[in-house]
């Protein structure tokens, strides 16, 4: 702003003294006092300043941060109904700010196109919102003695647990090491929940989510959870239990580090009236050329005794061309009642 205030003082001025030297003949220099009009005219431009800079802080919080991030995908799938190679999108907004330095008000908008056989749900279920921008999640987290609490809506109760799963899933199967339903649960819109870390490297967390029309009634759907982690600077372990009405599920991840390699692994049963369970094992190679590699099995979901066991295969190569751009090409094989192998390429951006 100093060089702002010497470009408007210089040619005042000069257009002050100016018709001094023009009227030389007529006035004297004690008639005219260039100190006093040069401060009046600082006294205008400081003013002029002042209101710039209320303005500049009155138009964006400076506790507010904003984030987004967007991936390409490219890919075809052999097997499905059409092998046609596609190109899916995505795209979050996350926005975020604070009013004490311990809270967070935080809400995410997402937009997508994904409605191919590897964008959608049985492949790397990119988001699928007709490319109209949609709120994702609207949340408001603020400490509570040594716990965190988080209020909000359209947002996952595990959005405050730990977990202790290591693997970079490719597709949508391998997500909170198989064990979306309870390390991973959900939510049904509106959202409470608290989360206390010890200072030992244990974690305590749980919460419930219902139906924002009829909160923890008859009327509406609930959703409960709870979860208990251990994590230290080479493993960890999570062990949660969810209640969605009808339906229970225990479920447990967890990670060990070795010097070459890392290994995830989940286990997830539920029970509906009728037990079932699935599972998950994958290797994270963190330095395999200038990028990382990851390898994983599991199964398509959780199954009884008397149904018939569907796996899932997948690899993927994470390349980060620079600090904002990374190029992941991957493999599947989903087997099913018809085979399907899958191939595609993400580009995603962070900025």
């Amino acid at each position: 702003m100093k060089l702002f205030k010497s470009l408007l003082v210089a040619p005042a001025t000069l257009g002050l003294l100016a018709p001094v030297a023009a009227t030389a003949n007529e006035v004297t220099i004690n008639d005219f006092n260039a100190a006093e009009e040069i401060a009046v005219t600082n006294s205008r431009i400081d003013g002029l300043e002042a209101r710039f800079n209320n303005l500049e802080a009155g138009s964006f919080s400076e506790t507010t941060t904003a984030s987004f991030g967007v991936d390409f995908l490219v890919g075809a799938v052999d097997g499905a109904s059409s092998e046609a190679t596609t190109f899916d999108y995505q795209m979050g907004i996350g926005l975020e700010t604070s009013f004490t330095g311990e809270d967070a008000l935080a809400a995410t908008i997402d937009i997508g196109n994904a409605s191919s056989a590897v964008g959608g749900a049985d492949g790397l279920n990119f988001d699928s919102t007709s490319d109209v921008l949609t709120l994702d999640g609207l949340t408001y987290t603020f400490p509570v003695g040594g716990a965190t609490v988080m209020v909000g809506d359209n947002t996952d109760i595990s959005a405050v647990y730990t977990g202790a799963c290591a693997y970079s899933s490719f597709t949508d199967y391998m997500g909170n090491c198989g064990t979306g339903n309870s390390v991973g649960v959900g939510g049904n819109g509106a959202t409470a929940a608290v989360s206390y870390a010890f200072d030992s490297g244990f974690s305590l967390a749980g919460g419930v989510s219902s139906t924002p029309t009829a909160v923890l009634s008859e009327e509406g759907s609930d959703v409960f959870g709870i979860e208990a982690a251990y994590t230290a600077d080479s493993y960890g372990i999570a062990l949660a239990y969810a209640d969605a009405e009808s339906t229970t599920y225990w479920g447990v991840n967890g990670m060990y580090a070795f010097d070459f390699a890392t290994i995830s692994a989940g286990l997830e049963s539920e029970d509906s009236g009728t037990e079932a369970t699935g599972f998950f094992v994958g290797l994270s190679f963190a330095e395999v050329g200038a990028g990382s590699l990851d390898i994983g099995m599991g199964t398509t979901g959780n199954f009884a005794d008397a149904d018939t066991e569907y796996y899932i295969y997948e690899a993927s190569y994470a390349y980060p061309v620079n600090d904002s751009m990374t190029i992941t090409p991957g493999v599947y094989i989903k087997e099913g009642t018809t085979d399907q192998t899958g191939f595609a390429v993400k580009t995603s951006f962070s900025f």
